[in-house]
């Protein structure tokens, strides 16, 4: 694998949760002090270990620290479950997302870091929709050419949580739109989000879905602001009924 089919694993990396074969390919790569992997590992650690300070008092966050910095070595650390560990990344992806917007718009410490804040408390959202048991999981199609890809978690009244990879930041004057599209209805705007330089973002649709009557998620580029229906040509779907 090359640095590009990684960029979407770094952050997974760092927090120590990266899982095989991906992890193995990461680790070589480092190995042979491969510059832009290193320095992407260092970036997202230093992101999580930054991010993880915000997050609401709530367990695991007394070891989150550590296992951050335990990530950045050759030698990281498993301990904790699966659905633990998707509500820390999604936490810490849409945190970090966040706070690096609006250090990009310069706009003044004292308001990014309250809104930072507010931003934060998604996260007791997001680890009650992935622990909950009635919450599904779906994901978008992959190919070798490595396209955009989703994965999805739905609840019916939690709603509907995206992560997604491999998606450029959205040009200047346009966002990504998340949609919710019925079974042979129309689909329904879910949410504008944008994605960070190494093509990760996250996206949380807060409110009950009729999971049933869903037939898939998506996501596509239109005009900042967002679209009441879609535009263009879906950049992800992830299909809700298995075929």
């Amino acid at each position: 694998m090359n640095c590009g089919e990684l960029a979407e694993d770094y952050e997974l990396y760092a927090l120590g949760v990266l899982e095989e074969p991906d992890r193995g390919e990461l680790r070589a790569h480092l190995a042979r002090n491969c510059e832009v992997c290193t320095a992407e590992v260092r970036r997202a650690a230093a992101r999580v270990s930054a991010f993880s300070s915000l997050a609401p008092d709530a367990e695991p966050a007394k070891d989150l620290r550590l296992r951050v910095l335990a990530g950045v070595g050759i030698h990281p650390q498993f301990r904790w479950n699966w659905m633990q560990t998707w509500a820390t990344v999604a936490a810490a992806v849409i945190i970090g997302m966040f706070w690096v917007e609006h250090l990009r718009k310069e706009r003044v410490r004292d308001i990014a870091f309250h809104d930072a804040m507010q931003q934060a408390q998604q996260a007791d959202t997001v680890l009650a929709l992935l622990n909950a048991p009635e919450t599904i999981v779906r994901v978008s199609s992959e190919g070798e050419a490595r396209p955009p890809q989703g994965k999805v978690f739905l609840n019916p009244t939690r709603g509907v949580l995206l992560l997604a990879a491999n998606l450029p930041p959205a040009p200047a004057g346009k966002i990504y739109e998340m949609w919710i599209i019925p079974a042979g209805g129309k689909p329904v705007a879910a949410g504008v989000f944008q994605t960070e330089a190494n093509g990760t973002g996250a996206h949380l649709q807060s409110g009950p879905v009729d999971v049933a009557s869903t037939g898939a998620i998506a996501v596509t580029l239109e005009s900042a602001g967002g679209a009441p229906q879609p535009t263009t040509q879906p950049l992800i779907v992830a299909p809700v009924k298995k075929s």
